[in-house]
């Protein structure tokens, strides 16, 4: 009896050291596959920016804007589903806002500017009777104007970060490190744009996308010129064998060109307006200024002579 009992206790202890063992080997695998995902998502929160307060008021405000989706999506003059989606991309789902919400906030705008206008009316403000009209079409159209201006933004933004991220990958390709794992290094180190649009591509790369459908998706995301440039620039250097990093390094030179052909255009441009500005605002302000300060000394000295008459 004494024995049975010395046998059950050994293999008791001997089932709880397996026990031990299989739980102390399935920690060590549960902190490498977290490590594992964690390389691979390697961009921490590419897409879940830090909220600042005016982000959570604007978004609390946007909430109201999904009782009115199904209406906007039928209203939908100068923003059909298509293009809000794609001015969406562009600008990054600013504000986490899909079309269906986009939708409803131009008609909630539409709304709320007609009771601004009404209440206006009531109250008998100036031009009430044009505002309670223009204050609808302006809530209105304004959402548009704001989403594409939005999505303008962000690509501009795209194409100035270019050439400093080009310079970068250059360099590291030149070292001999692959393209996925550079884009890796460097690409955590940006912001904006690039960190959002090469973030999401190593993520396609990651769960088994294939690379020309990845770079396919980057060139609908975006329509920077520069941008598109890079993209078709790999996709050419890929099909032909053509080092990356000469081809990252040539694309940068590119890059430069164009920027500083943009920095001249906009001087040029610039030029006309300040001339437009001085001829009929400065110009003619400097007249009367100068026209008003004669007549005054005119006047002043010519005093006794009016006296004269009297």
């Amino acid at each position: 009896m004494d024995g049975l009992i010395v046998i059950f206790i050994i293999l008791s202890l001997g089932f709880l050291a397996l026990s031990l063992r299989s739980v102390y080997r399935y920690l060590l695998e549960k902190d490498r596959l977290k490590e594992e995902i964690k390389e691979k998502t390697f961009i921490e929160n590419a897409f879940n920016k830090k909220v600042t307060r005016k982000e959570k008021i604007v978004s609390r405000i946007l909430q109201f804007a999904d009782d009115f989706s199904d209406l906007g999506q039928r209203i939908n003059f100068f923003s059909e589903n298509e293009d809000i989606k794609k001015l969406l991309t562009q600008a990054g789902f600013p504000y986490q806002l899909t079309v269906p919400r986009f939708q409803g906030l131009k008609m909630f705008l539409l709304i709320a500017g007609f009771f601004i206008g009404a209440i206006g009316l009531v109250l008998r403000f100036p031009f009430s009777q044009i505002t309670v009209i223009i204050y609808p079409i302006i809530g209105y159209f304004g959402a548009i104007v704001w989403l594409k201006s939005k999505a303008k933004h962000r690509q501009e933004e795209l194409s100035y970060q270019l050439p400093d991220f080009l310079d970068t990958m250059s360099v590291t390709l030149q070292a001999g490190v692959g393209l996925d794992q550079a884009l890796r290094d460097i690409v955590p180190y940006f912001e904006g744009p690039i960190k959002e649009e090469f973030g999401r591509f190593i993520q396609e790369i990651d769960v088994g996308v294939q690379r020309a459908d990845a770079y396919r998706t980057l060139l609908n995301r975006n329509e920077s010129k520069e941008f598109q440039l890079l993209i078709k620039s790999l996709i050419q250097g890929e099909k032909l064998g053509v080092p990356i990093s000469r081809t990252f390094k040539h694309t940068a030179e590119e890059m430069r060109k164009i920027k500083k052909e943009k920095i001249k255009e906009k001087a040029a441009k610039a030029s006309p307006k300040v001339t437009l500005i001085t001829t009929f605002l400065v110009m003619p302000s400097a007249l009367i200024l100068i026209g008003g300060l004669m007549i005054i000394n005119m006047f002043s000295e010519n005093k006794n002579l009016f006296t004269l008459f009297k």
